[in-house]
């Protein structure tokens, strides 16, 4: 399994391009909600927010790994398509469930209540083309399986 986990062509700078880019947006979202970096409000804070809105602690536990933890393991290449598919999940559930009803668009004029689900869109294309293709070159996904 793990094979199949870390396989990808480490000559393809094709996912390097989208693993990090997906890291980059990603990492400042898992800070706030772990390290209470970037106007956070912390692991603790995260944690009460989550459970007033209803949401069990183990879901909203790994909600906050997947954006945390993913956005590093996408970084490095490491166990790059298990770490897009908690981002992936984590979009999904999100535009879903907290987005759809403010619409396509993101609040650029601060005219509507909340943001739309455009940015969960892309983050979850780039997801699931690194659930599909792997980590790519210069990953420790390839320096993992041959």
């Amino acid at each position: 399994m793990l094979t199949w986990l870390c396989a990808t062509h480490s000559s393809d700078v094709v996912p390097v391009v989208l693993r990090l880019t997906l890291a980059v947006v990603m990492f400042p979202h898992g800070a706030q909600k772990t390290l209470g970096w970037f106007g956070g409000h912390g692991f603790k804070g995260t944690m009460q927010f989550f459970a007033k809105s209803g949401i069990p602690a183990p879901l909203a536990l790994l909600a906050v790994m997947a954006e945390f933890l993913g956005s590093i393991g996408l970084a490095l290449g490491l166990l790059t398509r298990l770490a897009a598919l908690g981002i992936a999940a984590v979009m999904l559930v999100a535009a879903l469930t907290v987005h759809r009803q403010h619409g396509f668009f993101m609040n650029w004029f601060g005219n509507q209540q909340g943001e739309g689900f455009e940015y969960h869109l892309l983050a979850l294309g780039l997801a699931i083309a690194l659930i599909v293709s792997g980590g790519g070159a210069w990953s420790l996904d390839a320096l993992i399986t041959p």
